[in-house]
């Protein structure tokens, strides 16, 4: 009794007295001399509908003791008598089928154990409808097992025989498993009746009145429940299970919808034995309460006058009383259930309702929110935040964090953030002020359990962990987790930066990838280079020609971009570039133009001879290595005044005016006049640069400036004019100098004038012998006298063809070779000539860029413009056959020009 005063009592239920919808405003009447009730498939037995609408029909001559309607099919089992005596019949009727207007019966048999008649007290029906059991007065069970619908489907047997009357019967169907559970007036038993032999137990010693059992649903793992006056106890197939103390005489219990319903006479009332038809007992006020045994509360308790049964049907539960009235109980809604909880500050007994109504998680986030407010509000700060972690991934952080940013509440709000973060719903914020709350508490084991846990169990930010952990002075804390998480870049920035670790930092890059390798090096690489510079050194070696990390395939980096790191390390420099042409030739021009400043360095601060002539040695074959940068090394060598690679150089890009200009600069004049005899074919300018050169010094130089003189002479490369200019302005320089240059020059003019007047005769005498011959063609008549053919060489006949050039042929000849009809087949390859060489004389006219380039790279330019003026570029092309006012060539009719082609022919 103290058990059942300490649950607490709700209204969780609206009580109404069902209203008859044909009267309105009154209530509904029950028919009298209700002896059994049931409920199921939309009817409560009497067949009364939901509309209230009343049907019936006889099902026995005399009474209907017992009834029985599956839930899972439209069978109704009933027990009654169709004659006086002991004498109960079971009836199977289908009540989707009619027999003249009535529920169809499938089967009736009589309920009789053996050959003793005795009455039946208690029916149950599996819904498989393989199994039927009958309990009697007597003690009896009477199993059918079988199709219950139809006699010759099954068969009876008597399953349990005593002494004591059967109270209450139920089956349990687990799996492939059934039970049934036998309860009578003092013993509750259970038959396992998927075994062949029966197996039986005595779960207890003492049962229970009729009407006072029920089987519970899966959520009390499907029990069976038995009520006696002092408890009610549950029952497992093998084994008692858990029992509540609900004293009191017990009329009714059921199970509807996971609420257990008692009904108890009022303790003022006589006791009764509650065995057999209650009718004979006096109306006496009755107490019905509706326990929730999950959440161990009272959802509702009120007084009634003699109550029948209560049935649930609908969604709705319904109380029948012997006075013909019919009250229903509706049950609230869950927010309506859940609101009264929250105005008692009930807020446990407010999530466990809320759990088994399986409320969705928003629901119960909320209500985890309330609680947690509620708690924070009464000053407990622990229970308010594990509530508050319950609302995780519903409520939002903020909402939390505000609550407990006190410092005297930083243990909550690290254990909330924990939480929030083994959810994996923190953000890099949460992370942030988690790790200061870590930092704060000084908690380094919290902090090293929590970067050191897998990423299965917390999951956040690892960067923002990183910043603040090394923020806070945390470095090893932070370098742990940078490594873990192969973050690199913060690994070796708090290794060189903050711990100044550089052999570990170069240890730790030398096992990356290679493109975390190279990146990082060109970051750090000059850090490292000043503190740690063989070891850099030799990890750059490696990067640039045959890298290979832990993990992957060989791979080198571009030796130029590391030049930098060395700025400071001109010794580890040279190493590194020596190391790479060695390794690799074809290493960048970078590389090569790096190391060739370097050797010229050496090499001018160099005193040594031996060793100063190794050096340039060294950096000779550099430049003969044609892996240097042109330009770079030009200026390289001219900035160390390196003489022999300036030279070879110059040499190298064919600039033989710079060389001899280098020997004039530094007054070798031997070397001039070498290099002028070494380049002068390639650029014939070199000896009119010598001679000046030598007429702007006022030392003797005859000796070179008659060598000069000769070379300009023999290739007649300068004007005698220009000469004479040139050495004028050497006081030191005689007549004497160029008197042999003046009078060889001299002579060879006039012996070309001399030569050009002879050409010039005899081209006016052959001018005019033309002339005469054109002017006779035109003004005299032509005799053809050949007599043989040009082309065959056999006698003329005719008809034939003559032409003006004296070929004669046949007409057949003619026209088989001929390729024009006006031309003579045998002049015409000749003719052809002529013709072409005027078309590109007419063509080359107007080339100017030739002409032009033709002067410039000449050394006679006098002799070039000739040559074009003999080509009529500066004159239109006049063929001269009549005296002055004769028409030009382009003029001229057809038939002359093609004379003119048989003159030249003929002359040919």
């Amino acid at each position: 009794m103290a058990a059942f005063l300490q649950w607490r009592k709700f209204v969780f239920f609206d009580k109404d007295t069902v209203k008859d919808p044909v009267d309105n405003g009154k209530d509904f009447v029950l028919p009298k001399g209700i002896s059994a009730c049931d409920s199921g498939r939309g009817h409560i037995i009497w067949l009364l509908t939901r509309s209230l609408q009343l049907t019936s029909f006889q099902a026995y001559k005399l009474r209907v003791t017992h009834l029985y309607q599956l839930k899972q099919h439209s069978i109704l089992v009933s027990v009654g008598q169709d004659e006086h005596g002991i004498n109960p019949l079971v009836k199977v009727w289908n009540l989707d089928k009619r027999d003249s207007g009535n529920p169809l019966c499938t089967r009736i048999f009589p309920a009789i154990p053996g050959n003793k008649p005795t009455e039946v007290s208690c029916l149950s029906v599996h819904e498989n409808l393989n199994f039927m059991a009958i309990g009697f007065t007597d003690g009896s069970v009477v199993l059918t097992k079988g199709d219950i619908t139809r006699d010759r489907h099954s068969k009876i047997l008597t399953l349990h025989e005593g002494t004591c009357p059967v109270t209450g019967l139920a089956f349990r169907q687990v799996a492939k498993v059934t039970h049934l559970f036998v309860a009578t007036l003092e013993k509750v038993h259970c038959y396992t009746l998927s075994i062949k032999e029966y197996p039986k137990i005595e779960l207890d010693t003492h049962g229970c009145a009729l009407q006072c059992s029920s089987l519970a649903d899966p959520s009390q793992d499907s029990q069976f429940i038995v009520a006696g006056d002092e408890c009610v106890y549950l029952y497992q197939p093998d084994e008692r299970g858990p029992c509540f103390a609900f004293d009191g005489h017990k009329l009714l219990a059921h199970w509807h919808r996971g609420y257990l319903f008692l009904l108890i006479r009022d303790v003022k009332s006589p006791n009764k034995t509650g065995f057999g038809s209650r009718e004979s007992f006096p109306s006496d006020k009755q107490l019905l309460t509706i326990y929730d045994l999950d959440n161990k509360f009272i959802a509702y308790s009120a007084s009634f006058d003699d109550v029948i049964d209560v049935v649930a049907e609908w969604g709705s539960f319904y109380i029948l009383t012997r006075d013909g009235k019919m009250f229903v109980l509706q049950e609230k809604d869950t927010q309506t259930k859940l609101e009264m909880l929250f105005k008692k500050n009930l807020f446990v007994m407010a999530i466990n309702l809320a759990k088994s109504q399986h409320l969705d998680s928003d629901g119960l986030s909320e209500i985890f929110r309330q609680y947690g407010d509620h708690l924070y509000l009464k000053g407990d700060h622990d229970g308010a935040i594990q509530q508050y972690i319950r609302t995780i991934g519903k409520l939002e952080p903020s909402y939390v964090i505000r609550k407990f940013l006190d410092a005297q509440r930083i243990h909550n709000l690290t254990a909330y953030l924990q939480a929030l973060h083994r959810q994996s719903l923190a953000n890099a914020d949460h992370t942030t002020l988690l790790l200061n709350c870590y930092t704060k508490l000084k908690d380094s084991s919290k902090l090293e359990e929590f970067i050191k846990s897998s990423e299965s169990e917390v999951h956040f930010d690892v960067e923002i962990a990183i910043k603040v952990l090394r923020q806070a002075g945390y470095h090893s804390h932070a370098v742990f987790l940078a490594e873990k998480h192969m973050h690199h870049e913060w690994y070796l920035k708090i290794q060189l930066e903050d711990l100044k670790n550089y052999q570990e930092g170069l240890r730790y890059i030398g096992r990356l990838s290679f493109e975390q390798a190279e990146s990082n090096m060109k970051r750090y690489g000059k850090t490292l280079m000043h503190h740690v510079p063989e070891g850099t050194t030799l990890l750059l070696k490696g990067l640039c020609t045959n890298y290979k990390p832990s993990v992957g395939s060989s791979v080198a980096a571009n030796s130029e971009e590391f030049i930098p790191i060395f700025a400071n390390n001109p010794r580890e420099l040279k190493a590194f570039l020596e190391h790479m042409i060695k390794v690799d030739p074809s290493s960048p021009q970078g590389v090569y133009d790096t190391l060739l400043e370097l050797r010229l360095q050496d090499w001018a601060h160099e005193q040594d001879p031996e060793r100063k002539k190794v050096l340039q040695g060294e950096a000779v074959f550099l430049l003969r290595s044609d892996n240097t940068v042109f330009d770079k090394a030009l200026v390289l060598c001219q900035m160390h005044n390196f003489k022999e690679g300036v030279l070879y150089l110059y040499e190298k890009g064919k600039l033989y005016q710079q060389i001899m200009h280098y020997h004039m600069q530094n007054e070798e004049y031997g070397k001039v006049v070498e290099a002028c005899k070494h380049y002068g074919a390639q650029e014939g300018c070199l000896w009119e640069q010598a001679l000046g050169y030598f007429a702007r010094k006022e030392e003797d130089c005859k000796a070179y400036i008659s060598e000069v003189l000769h070379h300009i002479d023999q290739n007649n490369l300068m004007p005698p004019l220009l000469v004479v200019q040139t050495l004028a302005h050497n006081s030191t320089a005689t007549l004497s100098v160029i008197k042999d240059y003046l009078i060889n020059k001299l002579q060879r003019e006039s012996q070309q004038i001399e030569d050009d007047e002879r050409k010039i005769r005899q081209y006016r005498e052959e001018t005019a012998h033309l002339r005469s011959e054109i002017q006779e063609l035109k003004m005299s008549a032509k005799i053809f006298q050949k007599t043989k053919c040009n082309m065959c060489n056999s006698p003329l006949e005719l008809p034939s063809v003559h032409f003006l050039c004296s070929h004669s042929f046949h007409q057949h000849c003619f026209e088989s070779y001929a390729e024009s009809e006006a031309e003579c087949p045998t002049c015409t390859p000749e003719n052809r000539k002529v013709m072409d060489m005027l078309r590109a004389q007419d063509q080359k006219r107007d080339l100017h860029d030739h002409f032009n380039r033709q002067l410039r790279g000449s050394n006679d330019g006098f002799s070039v413009v000739a040559d074009y003026f003999g080509r009529g570029v500066f004159n239109k092309l006049t063929l001269v056959t009549d005296p002055p006012g004769s028409k030009t060539i382009g003029s001229l009719d057809v038939n002359l020009q093609r004379d003119v082609l048989i003159h030249t022919k003929r002359n040919s």
